[in-house]
C-alpha cells in the first residue's frame, strides 16, 4: 500500500460527503413539503488493508463509504385549516392510496384530499384514499375500497311519530258542541276559529318526502258536547281532532265527505289537583270505510310504546301509520282496533263505558293550567330528501356526511396502514412510498387501534425538517468535504515531492 491509496481515501471522503449534502439539499428543499420526513445519512469505514509492523500485524483503513440514508418518521408539526377534508395522523401509520381504477397500493403522509367530479376521495395527484364502506350503523362492509361519493342525497323518511306537548288554559270555555261535527271539509275554510280553544300545527312527511301540515285543534267540552255521559268533569276534559288538508287526503272512504282530512279524535282529562294529562281517548275510522257512519269510528290501535295510532294516506294507495304521543301513554294498551262504540251519527256517548287502562304521565306531558294556551314542545321524526352539504372526518377516522333535512349518516371510515419494517419502504416520489419485500406487507386497520395513529381533521402534517439541525449538518459537512479535498491536494504534493527527487 503506499502514498497513493490515501487519494482513493480522500475520494471516497468526497464521494460519501457529497451525498451526505445532497441529503441535506434534499431535506431544506422540502422543509415546506406537506407530510415530508426528513432523511440522515451514515457513514461507515471500508476494508481496511493489513500491514506488518514492528509489534506485529497492524490494519490502515482505506476511507469511507456511505452506509445507510435513514428516513426520520418522527411527528412533524399540525397546521390548522379550514378545509374538512384536510386530515392529518397523529402517531404512526399512512394513509392508503391507489391509482384510480387500480389496485396498486400506495402510502402517504400526506392527507391533502378532496372530492373529485366524480364522487372520489382524491390526493392532489388524483390518487384515490382507500377505507371501508360503514352501514347505518357505522359497521364496516366488506373489504378495504375507494372511498367514493355515489350519491349526495339523504333519502326521505316517512313521519311515524308526532309529539305535542302543550298547556291548555284551563280557564277557557267551550267553544263548540263538536269539534268533529264543526269539521267540514267541503266548505272553503274546514273549521272556523270560533270552532275550538287552541290550535298547533306540526309538518310530516309521507313516504316520497313530501311535507304536510297536521293540525291538533282542542276544545273544552260542555254538557252538550257529543262525548259527555254525564260522569266526565267539564271543567277538565278536552276534546281533540287531528286533521290534514283534505285536499292532501288520499284514503278512499274519505273522498268528497265532509270529514275528509280527520285523521283522529278524541277526549283528553286532567288532573283538576296538579293540572296534568291523567288519560285520553282516541278514535280513528278505516281508511276505507264510509266515516259518516258512527260504527266505522273505532278506538284505536296502540303502538308498541303505548301511545294511539291513526292511519293517514298522503300518497295514493299508501297508509301511513302515525302514533300521537301527547305526554302519557297507556302501560297495557287495552284498546284494539275494531271496538266499537255504537252511537248516533257523529256522536261517541250514548252513555257507554271505555276499556279501562293504566296511565303513565311522561316526563314531560300536557298540562292544564291557569295561563295562555300554548305549545310546550312539539317535534316528529319524518323528513324530506336531503342534500349533501358537508363532510367530517373524526379522530376515528369516521366520515359522516351532513344533509340539508337535517340527517347525519355513516359514509366511509379511513384506512391507516403500518409496516414491520418503515425504513425499507421505497420512495416513488409525489409524497408517497411503496412497499418491498424488505419492508413487509402493509397491516391495515381503522385509526387508534393496533398501534395505529388517530386522526386529525381540518389538518395537515408539515414536513419535520429541522432547519436549525440541517445548517448544523452541512457545516459538519462541508467542513469534511473540505478536509477530504486536502487530502488529495496534500497527498498530490508528496506525490510531487517523489517526483522531483529524480531532477
Amino acid at each position: 500500500m503506499g502514498i497513493s491509496s490515501s487519494l482513493f481515501s480522500g475520494i471516497s471522503g468526497l464521494s460519501t460527503h457529497g451525498n451526505a449534502m445532497s441529503v441535506i439539499g434534499d431535506n431544506i428543499a422540502n422543509v415546506n413539503t406537506i407530510g415530508f420526513k426528513s432523511s440522515r445519512t451514515s457513514f461507515e469505514d471500508v476494508l481496511s488493508q493489513s500491514v506488518s509492523t514492528a509489534s506485529g500485524s497492524s490494519q490502515i483503513g482505506r476511507g469511507t463509504a456511505l452506509s445507510c440514508v435513514d428516513t426520520l418518521f418522527q411527528q412533524g408539526s399540525f397546521e390548522s385549516t379550514s378545509n374538512a377534508t384536510d386530515l392529518a395522523i397523529g402517531g404512526n401509520g399512512f394513509f392508503i392510496v391507489s391509482p384510480l381504477g387500480s389496485e396498486t397500493e400506495y402510502y402517504t403522509r400526506a392527507g391533502q384530499f378532496r372530492f373529485n367530479a366524480d364522487g372520489y376521495f382524491v390526493n392532489p395527484a388524483g390518487y384515490v384514499a382507500r377505507g371501508w364502506a360503514l352501514d347505518e350503523n357505522g359497521t364496516d362492509q366488506g373489504t378495504l375500497t375507494d372511498i367514493r361519493l355515489s350519491a349526495f342525497t339523504s333519502p326521505p323518511e316517512a313521519t311515524e311519530d308526532i309529539t305535542a306537548i302543550t298547556n291548555l288554559n284551563s280557564t277557557d270555555t267551550s267553544n263548540s258542541d263538536s269539534l268533529f261535527g264543526a269539521w267540514n271539509a267541503t266548505a272553503a275554510e274546514p273549521i272556523g276559529d270560533t270552532s275550538y280553544g287552541y290550535q298547533t300545527a306540526i309538518r310530516v312527511y309521507d313516504a316520497l318526502g313530501n311535507s304536510h301540515d297536521v293540525t291538533i285543534y282542542y276544545d273544552k267540552i260542555n254538557a252538550a258536547s257529543e262525548y259527555y255521559d254525564g260522569t266526565l268533569d267539564l271543567d277538565n276534559t278536552w276534546e281533540y281532532i287531528v286533521a290534514c288538508n283534505p285536499a292532501a287526503d288520499e284514503r278512499p272512504g274519505f273522498a268528497g265527505t265532509a270529514q275528509q282530512g280527520v285523521l283522529m279524535r278524541g277526549t283528553m282529562s286532567f288532573d283538576s289537583s296538579s293540572g296534568a294529562l291523567d288519560r285520553i281517548t282516541s278514535f280513528v275510522c278505516d281508511p276505507a270505510a264510509d266515516p259518516s257512519v258512527a260504527a266505522n269510528w273505532t278506538l284505536a290501535t296502540w303502538s308498541p310504546e303505548g301511545y294511539p295510532v291513526c292511519t293517514a294516506n298522503f300518497v295514493a294507495g299508501v297508509d301511513q301509520e302515525i302514533s300521537l304521543q301527547f305526554g302519557i301513554r297507556s302501560t297495557n294498551a287495552a284498546w284494539t282496533a275494531g271496538a266499537g262504540i255504537a252511537a248516533n251519527v257523529g256522536d261517541i256517548a250514548g252513555g257507554d263505558t271505555l276499556p279501562s287502562s293504566s296511565w303513565e304521565p311522561q316526563a314531560l306531558t300536557s298540562t292544564q293550567y291557569a295561563s295562555a294556551s300554548t305549545t310546550v314542545y312539539q317535534t316528529q321524526d319524518g323528513y324530506g330528501t336531503g342534500f349533501l352539504e358537508n363532510i367530517s372526518v373524526d379522530t376515528d377516522g369516521v366520515m359522516v356526511g351532513h344533509y340539508s333535512n337535517g340527517q347525519i349518516l355513516y359514509l366511509y371510515r379511513v384506512g391507516l396502514a403500518k409496516f414491520n419494517n418503515d425504513q425499507a419502504l421505497n420512495k416513488v416520489g409525489g409524497n408517497l412510498w411503496a412497499a418491498t419485500r424488505a419492508s413487509g406487507d402493509a397491516i391495515t386497520g381503522h385509526p387508534g387501534e393496533n398501534g395505529l395513529g388517530r386522526i386529525a381533521p381540518n389538518s395537515l402534517e408539515q414536513s419535520n425538517v429541522d432547519i436549525a439541525s440541517e445548517f448544523v449538518r452541512m457545516i459538519t459537512t462541508q467542513r469534511g468535504f473540505q478536509a477530504n479535498s486536502r487530502i488529495i491536494t496534500t497527498t498530490d504534493d508528496m506525490l510531487q515531492e517523489l517526483i522531483n527527487l529524480k531532477r
